[in-house]
């Protein structure tokens, strides 16, 4: 690993140059009202990419970020549910699921167009609003657009609360792991094997991402089967939340979505009182996620929060990404925050990027492979933020720092390599090249107040 003098090493002359490159890049991806991910790989509009697009380009270009959020919710479901995906042109052929394999209009509350899928991702439009807002409370348009959108995050949380939280917790689920935004993380290997798939009756399908990016770098044909099993549950009975709790192999209250829904709601709560709109059922769902919260999700031996199965009744016993976002949604103790700050030191003693996505001491930890252990730049975002909050603004800066070196010798990738040993013998990212997420973390970490 060549020796990096951060401090020298981003001039303010670069990272300009960083800025405009990455502006570059989303322009690229803007299709008239919404940023693909990247071209050809990531097609369409994806949830919470969309979130963390917004909050980029709201530094330089608040149409277009209004413009970004308009677009996200037309495709809104009666009940209130964000799907993941929204199919905004129907001739676009090269990802799959398509439209026409998730059929999301079974469910009687979905919109005929633009066409979706049936199945959210993580709500961060609660916090992305603030961010945003914040930076604009003199533009009226602004104000407005506040708003008019705000009772739709809120119809939002209230579909989360209502249809996926069976056991009344202020806690919630998901049935497939593509929700978690974390798709093929070893988190859910062994709930996923426990899952029984005759593949003669499993629906035929030709996946489309290895034909477009490299296949060690993505989800394995064993993994996808039972995505692709989960999907077609969800199909069956119609999306519907309270049969899916009832029938799913497949059933996880993930302490990241939970942290990041009690961030959005604290949010949600700021926006309103600031604009005096009615609070008083975010308060309610509030207070209930955050009395509960720890006891469910804090590991005291792993000293990192970890995700429920709710078919075992057991923690899925992992270090993992996921467990360090409790810190920037601030419902982290003292000493649970140094727990984790700790460990997070230990992973960039030891030669390693931060932040990995999966423990790199364990077997299952692959630096290369999607979430299996590769650095996500928005996530480095929401840890710098955390680790702030609670005083470690050395190691926040050290997130930040190795997110934009990876980025300057790599390029504008989806994802990266965590080992620095690795990275002076590799010329490229992983994943998606001339990534929307990516070009927007950066312009988010270098349009800040110095």
């Amino acid at each position: 690993m060549e020796d990096i003098n951060y401090p020298s090493f981003f001039s303010l002359n670069y990272q300009m140059e960083l800025i405009e490159k990455a502006k570059e890049i989303i322009e690229t991806n803007w299709r008239g009202n919404f940023t693909v991910p990247t071209n050809k790989l990531y097609p369409f509009q994806w949830n919470w990419d969309s979130g963390f697009v917004s909050m980029g380009v709201a530094n330089y270009d608040i149409e277009k970020t209004i413009a970004e959020i308009k677009s996200m919710f037309s495709g809104q479901w009666e009940n209130g549910m964000l799907p993941h995906i929204l199919f905004h042109s129907e001739r676009e052929k090269t990802y799959f699921p398509n439209f026409d394999f998730w059929q999301s209009t079974v469910n009687q509350g979905a919109p005929a167009k633009p066409k979706s899928s049936g199945i959210t991702q993580p709500p961060v439009y609660g916090f992305v609003l603030e961010d945003i807002f914040n930076k604009h409370q003199s533009n009226q348009s602004l104000i407005d657009f506040v708003k008019a959108i705000f009772p739709k995050l809120v119809a939002y949380h209230r579909f989360l609360y209502t249809f996926r939280d069976p056991n009344q917790e202020g806690l919630f689920y998901i049935f497939h792991p593509w929700e978690s935004g974390r798709d093929n993380s070893p988190l859910w290997d062994e709930s996923l094997n426990r899952i029984k798939i005759d593949k003669n009756t499993l629906t035929k399908y030709k996946r489309i991402d290895t034909t477009l990016a490299d296949a060690s770098e993505r989800p394995t044909q064993d993994q996808y089967d039972r995505y692709v099993y989960l999907l077609e549950l969800g199909k069956r009975y119609a999306y519907d939340g309270v049969e899916i709790a009832e029938q799913s192999p497949f059933l996880i209250q993930d302490c990241m979505m939970n942290a990041i829904l009690i961030k959005s709601n604290e949010s949600l709560i700021n926006i309103g009182r600031a604009l005096q709109l009615d609070v008083s059922e975010i308060v309610e769902w509030q207070e209930k996620s955050k009395a509960n919260f720890s006891d469910k999700f804090w590991n005291e031996e792993l000293g990192v929060f970890a995700s429920y199965d709710m078919r075992s009744g057991e923690q899925l016993k992992h270090k993992e990404i996921g467990g360090f976002i409790p810190l920037f949604a601030g419902i982290a103790t003292d000493n649970q925050a140094k727990r984790i700050a700790d460990y997070l030191q230990s992973v960039s003693d030891k030669g390693y990027f931060l932040c990995p996505s999966f423990d790199i001491d364990s077997p299952l930890f692959d630096s290369k492979r999607y979430w299996r252990g590769p650095v996500w730049p928005h996530m480095n975002w929401m840890i710098r933020e955390g680790l702030q909050k609670y005083g470690y603004h050395n190691l926040a800066e050290t997130v930040k720092s190795d997110s934009l070196y990876l980025v300057k010798k790599l390029g504008f990738y989806e994802y990266f390599e965590s080992q620095k040993s690795r990275v002076p013998n590799i010329s490229k990212g992983y994943g998606g090249a001339n990534f929307s997420w990516t070009a927007s973390t950066i312009i988010s970490f270098l349009s800040e107040p110095s």
